[in-house]
């Protein structure tokens, strides 16, 4: 169980806003963890660093998101990226990655922070922003492909030797009869 606020930027977004999460159950967050939530423009590579290290983190631990450097950079600056940052620890809790066409290059949370809700949020909020929202996922990743369909992505079609490894992808969109409006209004309160 878990006690939120939310703060609302000027248009009552909560995207813009900061969360304080007092936990009272068994998990690895500290008791109490101040969130806040940011957008990176375009052409900035403000937290790219960040970013690239969490990446990385689920690279090893997960096996997935084997990008090199130099693309994961350049993604990055032509991105809107959307993050959740912890400022009681200064930690990168998140981030969505996405082309101005609603299409997630790059989803990623820290395993530390995963089962709160988090992936949910980034995805709601870049549904608040584009009429249609687009990724791809590997084939082998059984955990992106059951948390896309959970929250109403769709497998629109298979993609083999998509990855730079030869691997295999989904291509998947959020359908119309996803939790998108839920999540939406989630967000704001």
């Amino acid at each position: 169980m878990y006690s939120l606020s939310v703060g609302t930027d000027k248009n009552g977004s909560a995207a813009a806003g900061r969360w304080n999460y007092i936990r009272a159950c068994h998990t690895s967050l500290p008791v109490s963890v101040h969130i806040e939530t940011t957008v990176v423009d375009r052409g900035s590579d403000e937290y790219v660093d960040a970013a690239w290290q969490l990446k990385e983190d689920i690279r090893r631990a997960d096996g997935v998101l084997r990008q090199r450097r130099g693309f994961f950079r350049s993604a990055y600056r032509r991105s809107t990226v959307y993050l959740y940052i912890d400022r009681s620890n200064d930690t990168l809790v998140g981030f969505a990655a996405v082309r101005r066409d609603g299409y997630i290059l790059f989803l990623a949370v820290d395993a530390d922070y995963r089962g709160h809700g988090f992936g949910k949020r980034l995805v709601a909020r870049v549904s608040e922003d584009y009429g249609s929202v687009t990724c791809h996922a590997r084939s082998t990743n059984e955990e992106a492909l059951s948390f896309y369909q959970h929250i109403g992505f769709e497998i629109r079609r298979r993609i083999d030797n998509y990855y730079e490894d030869g691997g295999d992808a989904f291509y998947l969109k959020l359908g119309d009869d996803s939790i998108t409006e839920k999540l939406s209004k989630f967000l704001r309160g």
